[in-house]
């Protein structure tokens, strides 16, 4: 791909992600930021600071973002780009423009489940984009970096406990910190949603020495497609044909009865999948 159809490309995602950090912005203010509840990071972090002094949120995450992109540029080139440096300042900017709306609910709980599923589904716009808002993320990269033998996701779960911590702490109150897990889990699961996708299909994996009769049945009952793959029994030491087919979930009785009508002793597994694309399914140009 060249240079001018990866800005390009870069470019047609902004506006994704700009309305990400709207939804994520609004999250804050009106449902995390009033109740004291910190969502993690370095937004979590600014929330309790914003309790401490009354700076705010926005502005203080963004202050606290600018040292970790010049150590980025040091550490990682500019490997987190534009878009990054763009959801950075958006987030920011939404989270102090909000500010103004008034908290919707007073409940703690209330506010942690609605506002990590709000925070999350815009993370999650932001994150399909493959942009992040700087912040843990870009700390967390820069970190791994030299320490290579701690993952990310295992540096990502140290500050976010760090900063669950530091609320608990400063705010007297183990509730607030039980809250500001729960946020974190939905936001999580959330993310995970948007990013992934909630739609699951099902991989199923038949082994079995009636694969032609099997994938017959299966192309015609079904109109699935079925693809043979070459394996090899580690005990018998025999080659065995694998079949894989990827179906949807109401579809699966229906498989398994084929099956078992054909061959009782055939050995079948089924996983979940998820973001599947091609005929039958989503189109490879969706979102």
């Amino acid at each position: 791909m060249s240079r001018i159809a990866e800005w390009r490309r870069e470019l047609r995602s902004l506006p994704m992600i700009i309305l990400g950090c709207a939804i994520t912005g609004m999250a804050f203010s009106v449902f995390l930021v009033p109740n004291r509840i910190a969502g993690g990071g370095v937004t979590g972090l600014a929330t309790v600071i914003y309790h401490w002094t009354g700076w705010p949120v926005g502005l203080v995450a963004l202050v606290l973002n600018i040292p970790l992109f010049l150590i980025g540029f040091r550490y990682l080139g500019s490997a987190f780009g534009l878009k990054t440096l763009v959801a950075t300042f958006a987030l920011s900017f939404f989270i102090d423009v909000s500010a103004k709306l008034p908290s919707v609910t007073n409940d703690l709980l209330l506010a942690a489940i609605a506002g990590g599923a709000i925070m999350g589904f815009g993370l999650g716009l932001v994150f399909r984009q493959d942009s992040t808002t700087g912040g843990t993320d870009l700390a967390a990269r820069i970190i791994h970096s030299r320490i290579s033998y701690v993952s990310i996701a295992q540096i990502l779960l140290v500050i976010d406990v760090l900063v669950v911590l530091l609320a608990t702490i400063s705010f007297r109150s183990y509730e607030i910190g039980l809250y500001s897990v729960v946020t974190l889990a939905v936001a999580t699961k959330v993310i995970d949603g948007v990013t992934v996708g909630v739609n699951y299909a099902k991989a199923a994996h038949v082994i079995s020495l009636e694969t032609d009769a099997i994938s017959a049945r299966l192309l015609e009952e079904l109109d699935r497609g079925v693809t043979g793959l070459q394996g090899r029994g580690m005990y018998t030491g025999k080659n065995k044909e694998v079949l894989v087919c990827v179906l949807k979930a109401r579809e699966v009785p229906r498989l398994r009865r084929i099956v078992q009508e054909i061959d009782e002793n055939a050995f079948v597994y089924i996983t979940d999948a998820r973001e599947v694309f091609g005929e039958g399914f989503q189109d490879h140009s969706a979102a």
